[in-house]
This record gives C-alpha cells, sequence and structure tokens, in this order.
C-alpha cells in the first residue's frame, strides 16, 4: 500500500511539533516539508496543501482559513487545529466518542475541526448528560478547569521557563478573567448546551495535563441521579470507546492523599472521566493530556479513522 503524504501546516507551534513527533514514529506515511523560510509563502504552501492526502492546520485562525482557500485538490482531507472552523456547520467536530454519528461524520469527511483542550474535557463530560436527558439544556453552567502551561503555545512556554520569571509565578492563576475565553463558543454548541458555561480556566506552573470540572445540583437535572448513578452511566456510555475511561465512584479513596493528579493522563491519548459527590451535589470531572487527547493525538486519532484505520495506531 503507498504511503499516505502528510503535510503539516504550522509545524513550528507546540501542537505541529509534536504531531510531526508522532508522524515520525509511523511508516505509512510520507511527510511533506517546506522550507523554514517559505512557510508563509502561499505559492509554496499551496503545492503542499494539494499534494497532501491529509492537511493538519496548526495555525492561527485566519491564516488557518487560508490555506482551505490554497486548497484546490477535492482528494485533500482537512483536519484543523484552531479555533477557525469548530463551530462552523459544514466542518465535523473531532470528538469520535461523543456518538456514532459523530463517528462517521469523521469517517467520511473532507473537513473535520480538532478539538480545543477545555472543550474536549467539558464536551466529553456534558454531552452525554444533555443528550440523555439528566441535565436540562437550559441549565445555569459553571466550569472549572486547571492546565499545565504549555496549553498557552510557545510564548506562554517561554514566560513560565524563562530564568526571570520562574521566581514570580508560584501559585496556579487564574486567567481569561473578561470569561470570554476562546472555547467557550465551541463548549456550548456541541455539548448541546443553550448557553455558554461560566468558564473559570486556572494555569499552573508545570508543564502538560488538564483537569475539566462541572459541579451539578441534583435538584436542577432533569433526571434525578446522584453521584455514584452518574458514574455507572458514563461506564455504560463510554465502554466500547478505546481511549475513555470511566473511573469508579469514591475512586478519590485510591488517590495519593487524595488529591486529583492533573498530570496522570499525560502522554497518552486517554481521557479519564468520573463523578464525585453525594445525593445532593455531583462533581463530574475529566482528566487528560492537554497536548494529547486534548491536540495531537486526537488529531492523529482522526487521522486514523478518516484513513479507515485502526483509530488506536501509533497513539498510547
Amino acid at each position: 500500500m503507498p504511503k499516505k503524504k502528510v503535510f503539516v501546516d504550522g509545524q513550528e507551534g507546540t501542537t505541529g511539533l509534536e504531531i510531526n513527533e508522532r508522524l515520525l514514529k509511523r511508516d505509512d506515511v510520507e511527510i511533506l516539508k517546506i522550507d523554514s523560510d517559505k512557510r508563509k509563502d502561499a505559492v509554496e504552501r499551496g503545492k503542499c496543501l494539494n499534494e497532501a492526502d491529509v492537511v493538519f492546520l496548526c495555525l492561527p485562525d485566519d491564516a488557518a482559513k487560508e490555506s482551505v482557500s490554497l486548497i484546490s485538490n477535492p482528494a485533500t482531507r482537512v483536519i484543523d487545529a484552531s479555533t477557525a472552523h469548530r463551530t462552523n456547520d459544514s466542518w465535523v467536530y473531532g470528538i469520535p466518542e461523543l456518538s456514532a454519528e459523530h463517528r462517521s461524520g469523521i469517517e467520511k469527511s473532507k473537513r473535520v475541526t480538532n478539538p480545543g483542550c477545555y472543550a474536549t474535557g467539558f464536551n466529553m463530560l456534558m454531552y452525554p448528560l444533555v443528550k440523555e436527558g439528566f441535565v436540562p439544556a437550559d441549565y445555569p453552567v459553571s466550569c472549572h478547569a486547571v492546565t499545565g502551561y504549555s496549553g498557552g503555545g510557545r510564548k506562554l512556554i517561554e514566560i513560565f521557563q524563562s530564568a526571570e520569571n520562574k521566581q514570580k509565578i508560584n501559585s496556579p492563576c487564574f486567567y481569561a478573567l473578561s470569561l470570554h475565553h476562546k472555547h467557550l463558543p465551541e463548549m456550548q454548541k456541541h455539548s448541546g448546551l443553550l448557553h455558554q458555561p461560566l468558564f473559570t480556566p486556572i494555569i499552573g506552573n508545570y508543564y502538560r495535563g488538564m483537569t475539566v470540572a462541572v459541579p451539578l445540583h441534583i435538584e436542577l437535572l432533569r433526571k434525578k441521579a446522584g453521584a455514584a448513578e452518574i458514574c455507572s452511566f458514563y461506564s455504560n456510555y463510554y465502554k466500547d470507546q478505546k481511549f475513555v475511561k470511566a473511573l469508579p465512584f469514591n475512586i478519590q479513596d485510591e488517590f495519593e492523599w487524595g488529591y486529583m493528579n492533573a498530570e496522570s493522563c499525560n502522554n497518552t491519548n486517554n481521557i479519564e472521566i468520573t463523578a464525585f459527590g453525594d445525593d445532593r451535589h455531583i462533581l463530574v470531572v475529566s482528566r487528560l493530556d492537554n497536548l494529547g487527547k486534548g491536540a495531537s493525538g486526537a488529531a492523529i486519532q482522526n487521522m486514523n479513522i478518516m484513513l479507515g484505520l485502526d483509530e488506536t495506531y501509533a497513539l498510547v
């Protein structure tokens, strides 16, 4: 079988670098390269974009849209890691585990939008609860999340890793304090909620790893269920998904010191999902690698599905 030609447009960013690293371990693809001094040259990029069987866009939104406009080859399949197309109905949203329809859409589509890291953790918690009638679509959802600084890209990585700043940033920091984080539109659209959640992300002084948490009041749920029942529901909903692990109820008793470590899924494409609480309040939580299932791992998983391969190929 001939190798598939793959082009990563935006090879020097965090996600682009990780996708390249993952592709280099495969013997079924040929990676198309462009000279670094020509990476902004539309003609040169256009050649690679149209020669490729699969294109990964790891670019700012406007540049991602420009790249799409340069593609004239109807056979070229695109996976966009930017936010440019995540609420565009002409693109398929790239979380195959959400439903059979999502997976089928990815298999057939020429245009797949890779989800954001926070949105992945959020939508994999909330989409099933809204779809199956536990959470009403008009529920006033709040979401709190913690991530490593790699999620902010190269500039933020340089800030956190600089010798000058190492002693200045000692505590976790709330950010996006305008409450207008760029992932909010997809968090609302692809969870099935009628309103955007109140989202408060926190960045920690560590490199990678993420937890996303949503508190729920049982009296406001459409279907009344406690934390143990929600754990059981997640286990059944995701039972056939290879990268999803539904953790059992009261798993906190097994955590070291009782703390949920955000780094436990690092360097994998796994996501863990569970619920804590009692018969009054529930906290549903997901844990993932923001650079794995939250970015490059998800992109490779989507490519595998689009090419008709085992979705786990070259992923852990």
